[in-house]
Order: C-alpha cells, then structure tokens, then sequence
C-alpha cells in the first residue's frame, strides 16, 4: 500500500459509564458539587470517528435527572441505567452482553473493581478503553487497558447558581 493512502478503521464502540464514580472525581478536582461532564465535547473526543454503538450511563439512587436522561437519549440514543447499589455490578453484566456486539467497550471509571472485567473482555477479544479523572483512577487498571484517556476540565463544566429575588434582596438556592 503506498504511504499516502489512508486506512479507514471502522470499529463499533460501546461507553459504559459508571456515574457515580465519575461524578465523586469531578466534584473532587473541581470542588464544585455543580460540576458536569460535557458530552458534547467528550463524546466525540473519545469515539475518534469511531461509531458509537452504545452509550448507558448507569447511576446509583433514586434521584436521577431527567435532563440528563433526555440528553442522553435526543443526542446518543444513550440511556441512564438506575442501580440499587454501585455501577459495578450492572455494568459489568452490560459489559459481558455487549462483547460480541461491538469492538471496543470504553469503561468510564477511575475504579479497580473493574480490572477482572478488563482482563475477561480482553480475553474475549474486545478493545477496552478507559475514561477517566487521572488523580482518582487506579494504575492497575490503566495498565490493564489497551488505551486511556484522560477527563480533564476540558471535559466538564460548572452549573450556574440560581438566584431568586425576594422583596428584600437576592438570595442564592
């Protein structure tokens, strides 16, 4: 093949998110509880022009919000998994259905409690990708991927304070 000809890689790539986890980061390195992952920036950042197959953000507690939900879902077709305990367990059952589905999964999570589910997926020949804040995120499970990217705060913004006015004043919600 000449060395000016270019090679299309067309790969089918899933994002499992793990909420939680990424959100204890960002709120950590922020120190903003208002602070929010920007899909519109990351999304594309991490499928590379890749196609993205699946997109489920899976998220402890019964307050989910609905904003998030149909942002998911208008712009990725993507969906927001409750979980009654932890992300880890959903996920990777998400994970193991997926493998013959897809060619990479990226797993958005800093946390060790995946690094078994890495090395099955590998194992059953699926590209694993991790996504996650740097400072929270286990070394093991960088070594045990094939690829890491960093979420930086590039990849998130900060909600503004609502301000209510009353008779005497703003005060702050």
């Amino acid at each position: 093949m000449p060395a000016n000809e270019l090679v299309n890689i067309s790969q089918s790539v899933a994002i499992l998110v793990d909420g939680n986890n990424i959100e204890r980061s960002i709120h950590g390195e922020s120190n903003d509880p208002n602070t929010m992952l920007n899909f519109d920036t990351l999304i594309p950042k991490l499928l590379d022009n890749r196609g993205l197959n699946r997109l489920v953000y899976f998220r402890e507690g019964k307050h989910i919000s609905e904003k998030l939900q149909e942002r998911l879902h208008s712009q990725y077709h993507g969906s927001v998994q409750p979980c009654h305990k932890s992300a880890d367990i959903p996920l990777s059952i998400k994970a193991m259905q997926l493998a013959s589905k897809v060619d990479t999964i990226i797993i958005m999570s800093g946390d060790s409690d995946y690094i078994e589910l890495v090395r099955h997926l590998k194992v059953e020949g699926v590209r694993v990708e991790i996504a996650s804040v740097l400072s929270t995120t286990s070394q093991l499970l960088i070594e045990e991927s094939d690829f890491y990217h960093e979420i930086s705060s590039e990849d998130w913004f900060t909600l503004q304070k609502k301000t209510v006015k009353k008779s005497r004043g703003v005060y702050r919600k």
